[in-house]
């Protein structure tokens, strides 16, 4: 999918938007504050039923306001909207018009990768972000793993509840036996997922970080000992398990670890090395979306200038030459974008004739188009 049209009303700081992106690349300026990071918010809102940047919806309505609505139209005129009621708590959900009762029904059909100055930040500090990261790819590139994630969480939630009421021992060890089944069949088609996305790094690694490429090795890890069955695992631990109340292994503790000679990649790269390890891994994943019929993927990358120098940024221009997917790209000053702009590579192989992009200037929430041709001082 590429947004043509997106619509607000009432979100954030933003005027009522209504604004026609570029199918390739997108450029949003303005000063912290303006609405640039709103604009993406909006777009990722509608991509995940959530903000990337609060977890209180009520934050989400411009100020003193009980409602905002978001609506995206694509280049094939499939109209996306999504609006919410702080007062009475009720979303609206419509896909051409015809309402739905599920987010996931607007998953579908619009599948939304974000990179801030925070993310890389989290993505190396725990496994939340990585396993967040890993499920998204998921849910577009394996279409079956969302009922299958679904039910496992189902037999997760009856486990731990036996767990913590101490439940007699034959209901808890049938669902044990369910929980260690659904756990292996879980961990298989997600170290598949894996194995894709690990063949699909090196090419973009050798683009933004080459100096490394051949260096970086990944390592699933399925959420239980890697030479004990999940069964005998958990028999083992059944005494903590009682004490902490929670299930201590099984699918749901499943981490990507990133390494460079056996060491931690975060404690071996720069501030500036990780974030383009994790746009590398953001294209690798977004060509694994890509490459099923369903959708294609919006990449948003928030604050092109926060941790990249001008070499980077040139090795990133360079690399969305090679993307087949919508990018939107957000920045405090025209200068930052100066290795896009004059990027030959991406003005012959991405850009219609007359028109290369689009570009926004955002002010007190207001966006407005700038013309291409004066653009670049």
């Amino acid at each position: 999918m590429s947004v043509a049209k997106l619509t607000t009303y009432n979100f954030r700081n933003l005027s009522s938007v209504a604004i026609d992106l570029h199918p390739s690349l997108n450029f949003i300026i303005g000063d912290n504050g303006s609405g640039k990071s709103s604009l993406l918010e909006a777009i990722f809102f509608l991509g995940h039923g959530k903000s990337f940047r609060t977890s209180k919806v009520e934050n989400l309505a411009t100020y003193e306001m009980d409602n905002f609505v978001v609506s995206i139209k694509d280049i094939n005129d499939l109209q996306l909207g999504l609006s919410k009621n702080l007062k009475s708590g009720v979303t609206l959900i419509k896909i051409n018009g015809e309402r739905h009762a599920r987010l996931s029904e607007l998953a579908k059909n619009i599948a939304v990768q974000i990179v801030t100055p925070e993310s890389f930040k989290l993505f190396f500090g725990g496994p939340k972000e990585r396993r967040r990261f890993v499920e998204l790819g998921m849910f577009h590139v394996k279409h079956d793993f969302s009922n299958q994630g679904r039910e496992f969480n189902r037999v997760l939630k009856q486990r731990n509840a036996c767990i913590r009421n101490h439940l007699d021992r034959s209901t808890f060890d049938y669902w044990t036996e369910l929980f260690c089944l659904l756990s292996e069949e879980v961990a298989q088609v997600r170290a598949q997922y894996i194995e894709d996305l690990i063949s699909e790094l090196p090419f973009w690694l050798a683009i933004l970080l080459p100096n490394i490429a051949d260096k970086v090795t990944v390592q699933y890890l399925q959420g239980w000992p890697q030479k004990k069955t999940l069964k005998a695992a958990l028999l083992d631990s059944y005494e903590r398990e009682q004490a902490f109340g929670y299930s201590i292994y099984g699918a749901h503790r499943f981490d990507v670890k990133f390494l460079i000679a056996k060491h931690d990649l975060e404690s071996q790269l720069s501030r500036g090395q990780q974030k383009l390890f994790l746009l590398a891994l953001t294209f690798a994943q977004a060509k694994l979306i890509g490459r099923v019929n369903r959708v294609k993927p919006i990449l948003l990358i928030d604050d092109i200038g926060a941790e990249l120098d001008i070499n980077s940024r040139t090795s990133l221009s360079d690399a969305i030459t090679k993307l087949d997917c919508q990018v939107i790209i957000t920045a405090i000053e025209k200068g930052v974008l100066q290795p896009f702009l004059n990027n030959d590579n991406f003005i012959k192989e991405k850009c219609d004739e007359n028109i290369k992009y689009h570009m926004f200037h955002v002010k007190h929430g207001g966006i407005l188009p700038v013309n291409n041709s004066v653009m670049i001082e």
